[in-house]
């Protein structure tokens, strides 16, 4: 179910996906790539937990994103966002530049996150094994960035190239806005500090990762589970960045286990 939540008396106007109906409250924090609107893997979360799907202020139809100039202020949307759909503790499930976000929700407050999966997560940077910088690539470039296997099914839906001019205006311009929102956390690198905060994070934590990403390198895993105490890891076989659409049944079990175990 789509809706929209009003965040501070208007100041955010955001659009929201919810799924479930019953179930310890999820929260969802997308990546820079946004809710793809096939997002299988949500509703199948949504059978056991109530689901908040939210697109950030500059995705979709929400607005605000000058309000937010940097990771804090970020967090701080979050925080607020939680206390207004009345979930002031949730467990919050993070992929990619949403992953960074969530860990940085947990880390500023400890109370917010009563279980944390990043996926995949953004956040640090190691010089000795940079990242692609996904601003720069062509459209053509990003399936096989993002893939295990860039001629999969889902991965041609994801990033086919509308051959309607009308589509393609629409296409160009939908990234072009998210890009900009984006930027503000990743571009040049995707390092805000974070891992001068990570010692904060008191929730129990799980990082996940596709085994053949190619945006941001398993080897990152090790940084994140090094500076989350007690934190754990699960890798996914024939998985990529785009891990939860690649293979959603593992990754949704992976959850689901981690949650309720």
């Amino acid at each position: 179910m789509n809706t929209t939540v009003n965040v501070l008396n208007g100041k955010f106007s955001i659009e929201m996906q919810t799924f479930g109906s019953g179930g310890e409250p999820l929260l969802y924090l997308h990546g820079a790539g946004g809710n793809t609107g096939i997002d299988g893997f949500l509703e199948e979360l949504g059978k056991d937990f109530k689901v908040f799907a939210p697109h950030f202020p500059g995705y979709g139809e929400s607005t605000g994103t000058e309000h937010i100039d940097d990771v804090i202020d970020a967090a701080l949307f979050y925080h607020q966002l939680m206390d207004e759909l009345g979930i002031p503790t949730a467990n919050i499930v993070g992929h990619s530049m949403g992953g960074m976000l969530a860990a940085e929700i947990a880390a500023l407050d400890v109370h917010r996150a009563k279980k944390l999966i990043l996926a995949a997560p953004a956040g640090f940077w190691l010089d000795a094994h940079p990242i692609p910088d996904f601003f720069a690539a062509q459209v053509d470039e990003i399936g096989a960035l993002l893939f295990h296997d860039p001629k999969s099914p889902m991965a041609q839906m994801m990033t086919a190239i509308p051959e309607d001019f009308k589509a393609l205006e629409t296409m160009y311009v939908e990234r072009v806005k998210r890009l900009a929102t984006a930027s503000k956390f990743l571009w040049p690198i995707p390092d805000r500090g974070l891992k001068k905060r990570t010692y904060r994070i008191q929730s129990p934590t799980l990082v996940v990762w596709g085994e053949s990403d190619r945006l941001i390198p398993p080897v990152y895993a090790k940084e994140f589970t090094s500076r989350i105490n007690g934190s754990k890891l699960e890798t996914i076989k024939q998985a990529g960045h785009m891990l939860m659409y690649e293979q959603p049944e593992a990754f949704v079990k992976t959850i689901r286990n981690f949650i309720k175990g």
